[in-house]
């Protein structure tokens, strides 16, 4: 729905409560059979880029069920193979006279085994009046009457909810990104949040890789297949990795890297990016990149980075 989306706005900061702490972001313990977030709250103060944010962690999502179903969602979910249970629902007052179960339904899962959080998205009035605005869309529940009535109406509608909120957010500060990163810290797990670096190793001949965020081109690294008893070898044998390091260039680009890409990955991490990919290449995507890609990923995951190595052209020749 466009009223959810969060134009651009200042610094973050959540209204938080001693019924609002978030909750570790950890799975469940072992013993407890899945996990369920509920989210409801203000049309227009971002339930669904919350939902959206669960939705890229892997959490199950359904928009806009009649809280009736949840339960029966749970027990589907409970019986699915392969895939952890949790899961998140969307529910609002478009689900009409079902919407006032939601009371129920809450203290009904909070009664079984279920880990279960309540987030109640909230908004000022001149933030909400604003987005609706900026998408001229009339507000779900204004009727005849403007926006602002609308919005008055659903909050009192919604009151007693924000009352039995676990987590309750006021996006009136928040952008798109930063309502995100909320979510990501509150419901990911530690590795779900962090910044995974692919390094990935390529070929200039058979073309730059399209997903790169970063390209390095190694050409003036001397060249292994011109060495006889290195031309039949790979990147990844040891034989090849000393000559291309022991290269005085060489080395120097390799223990200088981590210090030139780490403030850009601390940026990425504050801008709510959590996929990279930073790519090395050489000539034909054998010897030097191979080489240089596995000594790049090796420090990167020294200093603490999650990363994965990958190489495109190895074996193309």
């Amino acid at each position: 729905m466009a009223s959810e989306e969060i134009p651009g706005a200042s610094a973050p900061s959540a209204e938080v409560g001693p019924q609002d702490a978030p909750h570790a972001a950890d799975s469940p313990p072992p013993d407890v059979p899945g996990d369920v977030v509920v989210i409801t709250g203000l049309a227009g103060a971002g339930r669904e880029t919350a939902a959206h944010a669960l939705e890229d962690l892997g959490w199950y999502v359904v928009y806009n069920i009649a809280p009736q179903l949840i339960p029966e969602l749970s027990d589907l979910q409970q019986q699915a193979e392969g895939r952890p249970n949790r899961f998140a629902v969307v529910v609002d007052p478009r689900s009409g006279p079902f919407f006032s179960e939601l009371s129920r339904v809450i203290a009904q899962l909070r009664s079984s085994e279920m880990r279960v959080r309540l987030v109640f998205l909230t908004a000022d009035e001149d933030t909400l009046v604003r987005r609706f605005d900026s998408v001229r869309r009339p507000h779900p529940l204004q009727g005849e009457e403007g926006v602002l009535e609308g919005i008055r109406r659903e909050r009192e509608m919604l009151a007693p909810y924000r009352r039995l909120a676990d987590i309750v957010i006021d996006t009136s500060p928040l952008n798109v990104h930063q309502l995100t990163m909320k979510m990501r810290t509150t419901f990911g797990s530690h590795s779900e949040q962090a910044l995974t670096v692919n390094v990935m190793s390529f070929g200039f001949k058979y073309g730059i890789p399209i997903e790169a965020d970063h390209v390095s081109d190694v050409r003036f690294i001397p060249n292994p297949y011109w060495v006889p008893e290195l031309k039949a070898l790979r990147g990844t044998d040891d034989a090849v990795a000393a000559f291309v390091l022991a290269d005085p260039n060489g080395a120097e680009f390799a223990s200088r890297y981590l210090e030139m890409i780490r403030p850009v990955l601390r940026g990425y991490s504050n801008e709510n990016k959590h996929f990279t990919t930073i790519a090395i290449g050489c000539t034909g995507g054998k010897h030097r990149s191979v080489a240089m890609a596995e000594k790049i990923g090796e420090d990167l995951r020294e200093a603490g980075f999650a990363v994965r190595v990958r190489h495109r052209d190895l074996g193309r020749e």
